[in-house]
């Protein structure tokens, strides 16, 4: 099999399409598949603001629920302008094999096609779409939004405002677009390679977890971390927040079949399947070492299976993710538990304990779990089955990213610490974020 068509399967967005041909100039755009495109990028927003963010707000002291609430929302806002601007040329134009380039500027050309169907790449390995250009691109912007808000629950409660802003930034145009340019787009290496991410488990959850912990070893621990009472402040809040993400996720995963259809239906049956196994796993995992099942462990183990998920979502059978779903809660109560407590960092909210570690697990068992037929497209009539030459390459995927999401984010890290400074002082952070960097008290 060419390398073009393995790779065909690869990208998330672009797999359900990938078997269309060419759109005439006069083409219209299939409703029923924009519709659905438009409702899933309504609820993936939805999935950082108010979800994450209150999943996140929940989990911190009560000194810090506004400062934290902040961060989810403003990011949304900067990672909007930011992916407009030029964070979706550099993901999504042409360019070359490791980025791409400011052919789409402001969103330049977007005008000229605005109501048809377009195509993304070139040749052989180009990907014909039947919705406009536009939702395309608002639907990307919503990855975008989360990967990077997903990254401050490792820095929770001792990071500057300002800091956080220009670092996201940075970042998002650096780091995220980078990565989404090699696993997304046709031209992209990792598409090429035929690594199988069909909604993000690398591109979104490995960097994002990666990153967080990245920020968390530079940052340093909380001020009195393991000697002071750290309890989450309104558990309620959390779990309203994790049913969001819960619900949202179906825009996340079966929104990324980029179409209404059999692969959608799908992705949307084992995304809430893995999630439920999960959650079990986590609950009965804690009930038998704590002696009682948790509130917080419930929810952060459908959150473990959610992430789990996500690679794997257009690829496996309902089986296969029940399969997943009980790694996931196993792999991410370790992650959260014993193995940040064995090292010693201070992943405040646990993003790379859950998301780091449960985006790795999910990328490499879908080289293992794929069903071919799932993956079926007229250029690789077979799809592509788990096989070791496959697990090989997701090693491949999960190592490049690994490696670039740490070495990338520590220098930006590092700059912003020498232009502004990443950390609050230690007067700050006792008093608390949301008085010393936003001037106001809940309740």
């Amino acid at each position: 099999m060419k390398s073009w068509m393995r790779g065909a399967l690869a990208a998330a967005p672009l797999l359900a399409l990938s078997a269309l041909p060419a759109f005439a100039q006069d083409a219209k755009v299939d409703t029923g598949d924009t519709a659905w495109m438009l409702i899933s990028t309504a609820i993936v927003l939805m999935m950082t603001v108010p979800g994450l963010a209150l999943f996140y707000a929940g989990m911190v002291r009560k000194k810090n629920v506004l400062s934290t609430l902040a961060q989810s929302f403003t990011i949304t806002a900067v990672v909007s302008i930011v992916w407009i601007v030029l964070g979706y040329s550099l993901a999504f134009g042409e360019g070359g094999a490791y980025m791409g380039d400011f052919s789409r500027l402001m969103l330049s050309g977007i005008a000229e096609n605005w109501d048809k169907p377009f195509t993304l790449g070139t040749g052989d390995a180009a990907v014909a779409f039947t919705i406009p250009e536009s939702v395309f691109v608002v639907f990307q912007m919503t990855f975008a939004i989360i990967t990077a808000a997903l990254i401050t629950g490792a820095l929770a409660d001792r990071i500057k405002f300002s800091a956080l802003l220009v670092f996201v930034v940075l970042w998002s145009l650096l780091i995220y677009s980078t990565i989404a340019h090699w696993v997304w787009h046709p031209n992209g290496w990792i598409f090429a390679l035929g690594a199988l991410d069909f909604a993000g488990g690398t591109v979104v959850h490995i960097n994002a977890g990666v990153a967080g912990l990245v920020g968390a070893l530079i940052l340093g621990k909380r001020t009195g971390y393991g000697t002071e009472n750290f309890s989450p402040y309104n558990l309620a809040f959390a779990v309203i927040g994790a049913s969001l993400l819960w619900v949202g996720w179906f825009g996340f995963n079966a929104g990324s079949a980029g179409a209404a259809g059999g692969r959608a239906g799908m992705a949307f049956l084992v995304t809430n399947t893995a999630a439920a196994a999960a959650a079990i796993t986590w609950m009965i995992a804690e009930w038998a070492i704590k002696g009682k099942p948790s509130v917080l462990g419930v929810i952060s183990g459908a959150v473990a299976g959610l992430v789990a998920i996500t690679p794997a979502a257009g690829f496996v059978l309902p089986g296969a993710s029940i399969i997943l779903g009980v790694a996931a809660g196993l792999a991410g109560f370790w992650g959260a538990t014993a193995l940040k407590h064995w090292l010693g960092y201070d992943d405040s909210l646990d993003a790379f304990g859950v998301h780091g570690i449960c985006g790795i697990l999910g990328a490499l068992l879908t080289g293992v779990l794929a069903y071919g037929p799932l993956s079926a497209t007229t250029a690789a009539p077979e799809g592509i089955s788990g096989s070791t030459a496959q697990l090989i390459i997701q090693c491949y995927a999960v190592a490049a990213v690994f490696l670039f999401s740490a070495i990338g984010t520590a220098i930006l890290l590092k700059i912003v610490d020498g232009i502004i400074g990443l950390r609050v002082s230690e007067e700050e952070e006792r008093e608390g974020l949301d008085v010393t960097q936003h001037g106001e008290r809940l309740g």
